[in-house]
């Protein structure tokens, strides 16, 4: 047959126009096996780490494991619609998450889909769930606050924007309290917060958004839930998600609050996907990489600097001890990779001091950088005065003699733990938390039987919100956040007129057992 020179012509042309040109190919490979949310998969040769994959067009898994020939992934869904033999496409795209302001006042998924009822989103602005951390050098120092409300953190273990705080102890003894009273403390402080639930039961999550409602911290809150019926994948990945959505507030230069609840589920759930993908198991049969797993999670809070937008991310991640067991493998990891610790104690919560914040074992590795100037002043001594309390009431057991300065350093310190006692869903300003550092540095409550410290407490608290004087004083005290000498008497004279009044109500001077009762009597 003859060649036409017209046809060999375009067949020429075409080929130069389409030279450098790259041939799109999607790789479809094979289900090898399913089962418990881990699949293995042939035919996926190119496969990046972390990639999202499709199967049957419904059912999203992810890349984890990239062997020789193999593929493992785990499945984010419900692997029943997927069976063996079965095709599955690349994406080319990592697994990727909805992010922006959209996301405030709603309940997603561990991959950031909505499941509170109230409709999909429609804004499509979203980003990759595994990123690399702020570098040291994008980073500014911690010296702001960031104020939970809870009188025994503030005054002795500050938390600063930007730092990583870990809350530790054994289950029921308020950890959760302490993260939720934290996002609550922050309205109107233009603070956004993230809530990470991970392997809780629904209904406790359900429980914690209601109590958010209800004191309107939804407004500027995002749920992120991925209970205990979810898979082991959605539990896994939800951490990760969570800080997504708020390192995007971050790099436009707000300050975001982020709490996992906890991550000792979440090294569970990952240790669930190891031993399912076949990983070799570690010590307690966690993989190799479980410190990785919550390092990079947990650097990729910061306090970023002005070029980068000035915003910052403060971690509360929570973990579980077994009998107070501070020393077991996951704890001491995350004890490792954060900037602190607020160990709660099983024995001091049923004795009813709460919250039960051991002041011993608690530490801020960031410190009075984080406090402001008011409370700085007041406030120096007050851990080194608790030591001393618990150190005496140790040897205390041993011996009923007492010396006078024993006897007056363990009553003191036994009225400083009552003051430091505070019901759930009741914030302290860093303020009104200076002047109680001020009634413990000047001693005034020696004048009072430690069964007064609750009404004391609450006498001062309406004195300086509703009394003319007291609310010219507190207003004045806002703005200058420090104490100089005239301000200092100031509030002096608003504490001593409380004192009085709580004094009046005081029948026996014997209960108070301090001082003569010559000097109790003219305060009275």
């Amino acid at each position: 047959m003859p060649l036409k020179i017209d046809e060999i012509t375009e067949v020429i042309k075409k080929q130069i126009l389409d030279y450098g040109k790259e041939v799109v190919v999607q790789e479809v490979g094979t289900v090898a096996s399913i089962g418990d949310g881990v699949a293995l998969l042939f035919g996926l040769d190119k496969v990046m780490m972390g990639e999202l994959l499709i199967f049957n067009d419904n059912v999203f898994g992810m890349a984890l494991n990239l062997e020789e020939g193999a593929v493992g992934a785990v499945i984010i869904g419900d692997d029943s619609q997927i069976k063996q033999g079965g095709k599955v496409r690349r994406t080319g795209k990592v697994v990727k998450t909805p992010v922006g302001d959209e996301l405030l006042g709603r309940v997603v998924n561990g991959i950031g889909n909505p499941i509170d009822g109230n409709g999909p989103f429609v804004n499509n602005e979203f980003a990759p769930v595994e990123r690399i951390a702020s570098g040291v050098m994008s980073r500014k120092s911690i010296d702001q606050p960031l104020e939970t409300g809870i009188f025994a953190i503030d005054s002795i273990i500050p938390i600063g924007k930007g730092q990583r705080e870990l809350i530790i102890g054994d289950r029921q003894t308020g950890k959760t309290a302490i993260a939720i009273d934290t996002i609550i403390n922050q309205k109107g402080k233009n603070v956004k917060c993230v809530y990470v639930a991970i392997g809780q039961k629904e209904s406790t999550v359900a429980q914690v958004v209601q109590k958010l409602k209800q004191a309107g911290s939804m407004d500027y809150t995002v749920v992120v839930s991925a209970s205990a019926s979810e898979s082991a994948p959605m539990q896994y990945i939800s951490p990760y998600t969570g800080v997504t959505i708020a390192e995007e507030w971050m790099n436009k230069g707000d300050d975001v609050l982020i709490v996992y609840d906890d991550l000792s589920k979440h090294a569970i759930a990952y240790r669930t996907l190891s031993l399912l993908l076949r990983r070799p198991p570690g010590r307690e049969a966690y993989p190799g990489d479980v410190f990785y797993l919550h390092s990079r999670l947990l650097e990729r809070a910061a306090n970023v600097n002005e070029k980068l937008g000035g915003g910052s991310i403060t971690a509360l991640p929570i973990i579980e001890t077994q009998a107070g067991d501070i020393s077991a493998y996951i704890p001491t990891n995350v004890i490792s990779i954060t900037d602190g610790q607020i160990f709660l104690s099983e024995q001091l919560f049923n004795s009813g001091i709460r919250p039960a914040v051991d002041t011993g074992l608690s530490v801020s590795r960031v410190g009075s950088s984080a406090q402001i100037k008011a409370v700085k002043q007041m406030g120096g001594t007050l851990k080194l005065e608790l030591a001393q309390y618990y150190e005496l009431q140790a040897f205390a057991k041993f011996g009923s003699d007492l010396d006078d300065a024993t006897r007056t350093t363990l009553e003191h310190g036994a009225k400083i733990v009552e003051l430091l006692k505070q019901r759930q869903f009741t914030p302290l300003s860093e303020i009104m938390q200076s002047i109680f550092l001020l009634a413990i540095k000047e001693r005034y409550i020696k004048w009072l039987p430690i069964e007064e410290m609750a009404n004391f407490k609450s006498e001062v608290i309406k004195h300086f919100e509703k009394d003319e004087d007291g609310k010219a004083v507190l207003k004045l005290l806002n703005v200058e956040k420090a104490y100089d000498e005239s301000l200092t008497e100031q509030v002096q004279t608003e504490v001593v007129k409380v004192l009085k009044r709580v004094v009046k109500t005081v029948k026996d001077w014997k209960s108070v057992n301090f001082g003569t009762e010559a000097e109790w009597r003219k305060l009275k």
